[in-house]
């Protein structure tokens, strides 16, 4: 939302989507999106306030009691694959809008991002197609289990992987019958804007999926404290899901928290060597390291540690800054200016504290229009205590600490010793190591010699200040659905 050097006036106004319609906010106040390689403005977001929220939720709830809920679960399933189809043939469209309002390359948008959205839906279809209820049989009754929409779910989404996390959240939402009042990011709002479209466009009825753009503070907070809005299902930082569980929770409202983390990657002396570099380079720098899931504090058993420094630098050295639209790009720009500034104060804290920087942190050199990019080369720090602030607090950008470690105990109580708890990985040949590591850290999720390796069936999500619930397969269908037991006497 910052003041740049594009001209304002012929970006493309968006607009929310609210009962099928394409509207403007309320307010008639735009703020700039502005791509994050030039920092030129690429469109106008509307700057929706509480009465924009009201009308989303007003939509959703009557969406709610009209033809929606006398769609069969088969039906609501073709309605989940049309939408994946959709997204598949608007796939190069939507790649584009993903990479020119993140920062994030064309490459992985193409390659990672919306491939999963069409993932999503058809998973979703599938997990729904083939879902089964529960029976509980006793010797004078029989008790079944029944599924009933929530009502209306306001779904909150970050700007590092827009609509893959969108569609994550929407699919089994829309899936289990429910409503929506969703708001994406004010950073990457674009590809929101054609799922709206595309919702509209394979026969969804309307106010079934409403969009509201803005900023956080004033509708995100205005969605979350909305009476008629029984659950939220937010993923972003913890700061603010602390704000979200605050006013959420005196509500009673169902909660679903994905929130950051700090997570430890731990290499063992043992491991497959190349494939460990590839592999933690890949972890800790993919999307410019801002992936909630990133291994962003490597712990090396000490007679390998040199030797893995040396060749993890080296890789590291390796990758190009650059225009995302490049397929030899390696990292893109960082999501904002802003954003840039803290990455940064955490690079000239790790100097204070004592850290070496072994590689990055700077500025890269490149042509104009890309000098006004938000760009940092990719830095690898050494020499810092575990427990120093930048080995322990999230950074989300492109840095990553090394540290050295001695027994298995000691790495584990490094491991733990963070506030979060999302995600890591362990990288190692011995099987009794790998399965007394994972089953020791703290964490929602842990890989072992791979990462970001993932079955959508799979319990996903994080302990300590990584939030809060589970989503993915059938836990997904939990979360976004009310059960209901019904127990029938059969005696006389």
């Amino acid at each position: 939302a910052m003041a740049s050097e594009g001209k304002t006036s012929d970006a493309p106004k968006l607009t929310n989507y609210i009962n099928g319609k394409a509207v403007p906010p309320v307010t008639g106040e735009y703020i700039d999106v502005q791509n994050p390689a030039t920092n030129d403005v690429v469109a106008l977001l509307p700057r929706s306030s509480a009465a924009d929220a009201d009308a989303a939720a007003a939509a959703a709830k009557a969406a709610g009691q009209g033809p929606w809920k006398d769609f069969t679960a088969a039906q609501r399933a073709d309605i989940l694959d049309a939408i994946a189809n959709r997204i598949a043939e608007r796939a190069d469209e939507l790649s584009r809008l993903e990479s020119q309002d993140s920062g994030k390359t064309l490459k992985m948008a193409s390659s990672v991002d919306i491939p999963r959205a069409v993932a999503n839906f058809r998973f979703f279809a599938g997990q729904l197609r083939h879902s089964e209820s529960d029976f509980h049989d006793m010797t004078d009754a029989i008790n079944y289990t029944l599924r009933h929409p929530i009502g209306v779910c306001g779904l909150i989404t970050p700007w590092n992987l827009p609509l893959y996390l969108l569609s994550w959240k929407v699919a089994p939402c829309l899936a289990m019958g429910n409503t929506i009042v969703a708001k994406p990011s004010e950073l990457t709002p674009r590809t929101a804007c054609v799922l709206a479209e595309i919702a509209t466009d394979v026969g969804l009825p309307p106010g079934v999926l409403n969009v509201v753009h803005g900023l956080g503070a004033e509708v995100g907070a205005a969605i979350v404290a909305h009476e008629d809005i029984r659950m939220i299902s937010f993923t972003g930082g913890t700061v603010t899901g602390r704000h979200v569980a605050r006013t959420a929770a005196p509500m009673f409202k169902k909660l679903s928290l994905e929130l950051g983390g700090k997570n430890p990657t731990i290499v063992f002396a043992d491991c497959d060597f190349e494939k460990t570099i590839a592999g933690t380079v890949r972890s800790a720098f993919l999307n410019q390291g801002q992936v909630c899931l990133a291994g962003s504090r490597i712990f090396v058993e000490r007679p390998l540690f040199e030797r893995y420094v040396a060749a993890f630098v080296a890789a590291v050295k390796e990758m190009k800054c650059g225009d995302p639209m490049d397929e030899a790009t390696g990292l893109g720009p960082l999501s904002s200016a802003m954003h840039l500034e803290k990455v940064r104060s955490y690079v000239a804290l790790a100097r204070e504290e004592g850290g070496t920087i072994e590689c990055g942190g700077e500025t890269p050199a490149l042509p104009p229009p890309l000098d006004r990019g938000n760009f940092i080369e990719p830095c690898v720090i050494t020499g810092l205590s575990p427990d120093a602030r930048c080995a322990t607090e999230e950074i989300f950008g492109p840095v990553v600490t090394v540290h050295p470690f001695d027994t298995e105990e000691e790495v584990i109580a490094y491991a733990n010793g963070v506030r979060y708890g999302l995600a890591g990985s362990v990288w190692t040949s011995n099987l009794g190591r790998a399965h007394r590591v994972c089953a020791r850290v703290e964490t929602g999720i842990i890989w072992v010699n791979c990462w970001l390796h993932r079955d959508l069936r799979t319990p996903f999500g994080g302990v300590k200040e990584s939030g809060v619930g589970r989503e993915g397969g059938k836990y997904s269908l939990d979360v976004y659905s009310e059960t209901k037991n019904v127990c029938i006497y059969l005696g006389r």
